[in-house]
């Protein structure tokens, strides 16, 4: 009896350890997929500061804005990554009072990262290569393509619940106070300060500050597109017959691949019983829903609008941090 029991015992201690290593496995791959994606961002953030918008003599937003007008000063010494660490530094004391220790590090680690990266770039296109893209051309270019991966590269880094301090911090903060804003639009709104401020860095140039101007819209633009934009879909209710909707309902479920909720209804005119499905839908698989409904019933109503926020299975965990 003490043998069967024995063996029991560890039978269930094997099959503990045998749930908790695919979740220790599970942790691990996830902060290495959060990192490696963190460290994508600072690339594509500092080489769109670094290849576009510093060459074309333009300022940005943030932080990163504010570095840039500071060695634009005649007689500081000091390169633009540089300064942009020492600006960070209590902007990283500020994020981990109100955020902990997690986004510290990870906020930490892309500051210095996209910082070190951005000086990087600088030494090898001035120093090796000796040539800076697109520095003596056209300035259109300059100011889209560096809004553009500016935007990408810091969307990227807020995905993974990290920023790279400076005033990502302040519109974090912000975000917690006035939830019906977007972070893009409260980032647009500091920014645009300090893009007033470069005005006299830029000797009142009214062109740069124009184009210093188009390439924070842009930024924003593709900052709230990248950021919300993988968590729209398409509501869609659609009104049928009673004997047409289970047809419908397994179509829906087999070739559109997603779920329903059946919802009993009435016709207020005709005062027939109907049934009303509601499908929430990626926009690529909106068309394909589309066609089952219009083999399956003709007559059907369809409502269809944007959703912009879904929480549950195949979208946002209702744990995940509201960006």
């Amino acid at each position: 009896m003490f043998f069967v029991e024995n063996n029991l015992e560890e039978l269930n201690k094997d099959e503990k350890t045998a749930a908790v290593k695919p979740d220790k496995k599970k942790m691990v791959l996830g902060v290495l997929k959060q990192y490696a994606i963190i460290t994508l961002g600072c690339i594509i953030y500092s080489i769109g500061i670094a290849m576009f918008v510093d060459p074309a003599d333009l300022s940005a937003g943030g932080m990163t804005g504010i570095s840039i007008i500071i060695s634009k000063i005649p007689g500081v010494p000091l390169d633009n990554g540089i300064i942009l660490i020492i600006l960070n530094i209590p902007m990283l004391i500020l994020g981990l009072i109100f955020f902990g220790w997690r986004f510290l590090v990870s906020t930490g680690f892309a500051t210095v990262l996209s910082s070190l990266l951005m000086d990087l770039w600088k030494y090898i296109f001035t120093k090796v290569v000796k040539i800076l893209p697109l520095a003596n051309g056209n300035i259109l270019v300059n100011a889209v393509t560096g809004g553009v991966l500016f935007g990408v590269g810091m969307a990227m880094i807020f995905r993974m619940g990290a920023s790279t301090a400076g005033t990502d911090v302040i519109v974090k903060l912000l975000r917690k106070k006035f939830r019906h804003l977007k972070t893009g639009v409260i980032a647009l709104a500091t920014d645009m300060v300090i893009v007033a401020c470069s005005l006299f860095v830029n000797g009142y140039d009214l062109e740069k500050l124009f184009y210093t101007a188009l390439s924070t819209v842009v930024f924003t633009l593709v900052f709230d597109w990248v950021l919300y934009g993988g968590n729209t879909a398409k509501t869609v209710f659609i009104i049928t017959a009673k004997d047409k909707y289970e047809r419908l309902l397994e179509r829906i479920l087999k070739d559109v691949d997603t779920g329903a909720t059946i919802i009993d209804a009435k016709g207020a005119y005709t005062k027939e019983d109907k049934v009303m499905l509601m499908c929430v839908v990626k926009p690529f698989l909106y068309p394909r829903l589309r066609d089952v409904v219009r083999e399956e019933d003709k007559k059907a109503f369809m409502i269809v609008s944007s959703a912009k926020e879904i929480y549950g299975e195949g979208y946002k965990n209702q744990d995940d941090a509201e960006l």
